[in-house]
């Protein structure tokens, strides 16, 4: 996966741990999505990256935001993108949530149930509401079929109970679970999305948007093997162009279609200058020696994905020599601070020391977000963000 200059040249500078974003990568990242599915409106998913500078920077493309409280509304609103590019997309909202968005001017809610509705007609009055549909999250990473989500059955009685409750019945979506690694879960959502939207017709329901949610990919991070992921990207492009086109075949009203992209814009552009803290060697009960690779930044300040992904490591002063197999683990004491539970182990370089430098790619999605503040101590990573004068937003993909 092609690391360009300037995010290079910043983990080299770094004297101490950081986290880097890299602002021409993701402009590249945001082009490019535009160009594989013209006329799409990006709603940006702000729990992947929620970083003041990565926000304007997109909101300065023409993105708006995919926000999940009152607080991720208001850091979209300072961006200064105009408020009609900002929906709540998140289907679990108390009262006083959907109050204080609605004062901060959001008037587009996801919604699930009719509960929810019942809610969001009280506190949101004459709001525009789009129904999120299950999927089973089947060909993901992490799937998330449980949580959001109702069956087509229900989207079309929630729907129905809006219209009934004043609001504006406007769109429906989907999300296919993140980090999809194929394009049959995408065909799956689609022909939900076009039997949905038929029986919505013949109720007298003429929807305005569809919404295919998040779920593309990332490329730079590797299975648990330490394979290269290898999503068809292109064949899921494909589906979602000919899906779109089959939806607005059946609609009987026009319409238009968002995305709510996350790790795909930011996640191969962002990267942790980390050190080692030791590499050590310890007999375990099975009588085997196993080596240890504890690294200054883990699960709890900055890594929380490590449970499904492995994050590709560099180390800049030992290029060659010997290597080791070993666990990599953060510097908690908690023990799922740490990957390759189950055997699958890392190469590192033998003559690794503490304080050495490691430079870990593609983590820039989620390694602020799932950051505690301070678990055992260890503090979340400030970060800094870089443009370099012989990077291009076309070359940055």
């Amino acid at each position: 996966m092609h690391q360009n200059t300037s995010i290079r040249a910043a983990l080299a500078a770094a004297t101490d741990d950081l986290l880097v974003f890299d602002l021409t990568g993701i402009e590249g990242q945001y082009a490019a999505l535009l160009r594989e599915l013209p006329g799409i409106a990006v709603r940006f998913a702000m729990k992947a990256c929620p970083v003041d500078e990565v926000l304007a920077c997109l909101a300065g493309r023409g993105a708006g935001f995919d926000a999940a409280s009152p607080h991720e509304i208001e850091q979209a609103l300072r961006t200064g993108v105009p408020v009609d590019r900002i929906h709540y997309g998140n289907t679990i909202k108390s009262d006083r949530n959907i109050a204080e968005a609605y004062r901060l001017g959001v008037r587009d809610f996801a919604t699930d149930s009719l509960e929810d509705v019942a809610a969001i007609a009280a506190h949101a009055p004459g709001a525009r509401v789009f129904c999120r549909l299950a999927t089973t999250g089947e060909g993901a990473l992490w799937g998330l079929s449980q949580k959001f989500g109702c069956s087509a059955d229900d989207a079309v009685r929630v729907l129905e109970a809006a219209r009934a409750a004043g609001l504006t019945p406007s769109g429906l979506s989907v999300h296919v679970g993140s980090q999809q690694m194929t394009s049959e879960a995408w065909q799956s959502a689609l022909d939900s999305l076009a039997d949905v939207l038929v029986t919505l017709n013949r109720r007298g329901i003429l929807l305005d948007h569809v919404n295919l949610g998040g779920g593309l990919p990332a490329l730079g991070c590797l299975d648990k093997r330490g394979r290269l992921l290898d999503p068809p990207l292109d064949k899921m492009f494909a589906v979602l162009r000919e899906g779109m086109q089959r939806l607005r075949e059946v609609s009987e009203s026009p319409l238009e279609f968002l995305m709510e992209p996350g790790r795909h814009l930011v996640a191969d552009h962002g990267a942790i200058r980390a050190h080692v803290s030791r590499l050590s060697s310890r007999q375990q009960l099975t009588g085997e020696r196993q080596h240890w690779l504890y690294l200054s930044c883990g699960k709890f300040n900055g890594l929380y994905e490590m449970d499904e992904l492995r994050y590709r490591l560099e180390f800049p002063t030992h290029p060659g020599g010997t290597s080791v197999p070993a666990v990599v683990a953060g510097p908690t004491c908690d023990s799922d601070d740490a990957y390759a539970h189950e055997g699958d182990l890392v190469p590192v370089p033998e003559a690794a020391a503490s304080g050495d430098p490691v430079w870990i790619h593609s983590c820039g999605a989620y390694a602020t977000s799932y950051a505690t503040q301070g678990f055992n101590g260890f503090h979340p990573l400030p970060y800094t963000c870089v443009r370099g004068a012989g990077d291009s937003p076309e070359g940055s993909e």
